[in-house]
């Protein structure tokens, strides 16, 4: 900490609060106003014209080579290897964690939808390609993705053209500390965050964990201990899930078992005006995505649509949110969302996330569901 503060620069601090205001000033006068690329452009003039002591990336770290070296493959030796297989093995983690977050938050936002293969897949090319030029590997960022989104990209021509203005904010800007701490701050999901806090379960301890360690030890070791409590958490999970379901009445008695859960019946899906998804076992953030994507392709012509839990073992606050951002679109295209079958505990945890009336109605068995959607759709 010490260390830190004697190499602080009033100066730099000064451009970087400017920025941060000049930013909050344009979203105040106009939305439309690109505040990020203004507050860059002005503070960096004034930086140079008034020869400010701040510093760009290009003066800190040295210039950028001229050319490209040729490929080649690193040395590889055991030792080498045991050296860096623990941070490669975390940023692989990482890398991986943070692109696909990264597409799910641009999917929030252009209303689009990601595939997870194809995005792990060309990030794993372009990184092995990247490192025999002797480059670093990389990953897509929700900061930049965010920004991108929100200045009004939406194809890859964008990515490429924003890699360009990176360079050249590298080389010559000086103010990209303000810009990435007013887009930390509006990405950073407070809500979200103090919701699941709040709970005070195994995701508040695995969120609680990670946070405190990214910010006060270091970002690979609260990789590391947030993948390891989520595994452990998600044993725990199942095995308390795989208990229950010994103990479950097989499909014939399912009409009797408390829970409402009914045999699959062709006629209810055929309904041309009603859609009913059933969800079966553990629904949590590893199913969430695959689950999520069916889920979130309502059909104008339906208007009702049904998410029977009476076969789901378990919902953690991942897969909840996954439900309460498909409730909010169902809302918006003016379909009767109903929820039927839930257990307290998954009942609870769909309500902490925000998954309740008048976003969604609950109903005790499937078919008190499609009486309450057929009544729906026969008044409407």
């Amino acid at each position: 900490m010490l260390d830190a503060g004697s190499s602080a620069n009033p100066a730099a601090a000064g451009v970087a609060l400017a920025t941060i205001l000049v930013i909050v000033g344009c979203k105040r006068i106009h939305v439309a106003l690109p505040g990020m690329l203004i507050a860059v452009t002005v503070a960096s003039v004034v930086a140079a014209i008034l020869n400010l002591p701040v510093e760009t990336i290009g003066s800190r770290f040295g210039g950028i080579p001229r050319t490209l070296p040729l490929p080649a493959l690193p040395d590889i030796t055991p030792a080498k290897l045991q050296a860096v297989l623990p941070d490669a093995l975390a940023f692989a983690l990482l890398g991986a964690i943070e692109s696909l977050l990264s597409a799910v938050v641009a999917d929030g936002m252009t209303g689009r939808r990601h595939r997870s293969n194809c995005e792990l897949v060309g990030q794993g090319i372009a990184n092995v390609a990247s490192g025999l030029f002797g480059g670093i590997c990389v990953t897509g960022t929700i900061a930049r993705t965010a920004t991108n989104v929100r200045s009004g990209a939406r194809g890859p021509v964008a990515g490429m053209l924003h890699a360009l203005f990176l360079l050249l904010f590298m080389l010559l800007a000086a103010a990209l500390a303000g810009v990435l701490a007013v887009v930390a701050w509006s990405m950073a999901e407070k809500y979200a965050f103090l919701t699941i806090a709040r709970t005070g379960g195994g995701d508040a301890l695995v969120l609680l964990a990670t946070f405190a360690l990214t910010v006060f030890r270091d970002l690979v070791e609260g990789i590391i201990v947030g993948v390891a409590l989520g595994s452990i958490l998600l044993i725990n999970r199942m095995a308390e899930a795989a208990n229950i379901e010994t103990h479950a009445p097989l499909v014939s008695a399912d009409q009797a078992d408390g829970r409402g859960e009914m045999p699959y019946d062709p006629a209810q899906a055929a309904d041309s005006d009603i859609v009913v998804y059933r969800i079966t076992g553990a629904f949590f953030f590893a199913a969430a995505s695959t689950i999520g994507s069916v889920l979130d392709r309502i059909a104008d012509t339906h208007r009702a649509f049904i998410v029977d839990f009476s076969a789901a073992s378990f919902v953690d606050s991942t897969a909840a949110k996954t439900v309460e951002a498909m409730a909010r679109k169902a809302r918006r295209h003016g379909v009767k969302l109903l929820i039927t079958g839930t257990t307290p505990e998954i009942r609870r945890e769909l309500f902490v996330n925000g998954v309740k009336p008048p976003l969604a109605t609950y109903k005790q068995t499937l078919a008190d569901g499609l009486k309450a959607a057929r009544r729906e759709t026969a008044n409407a």
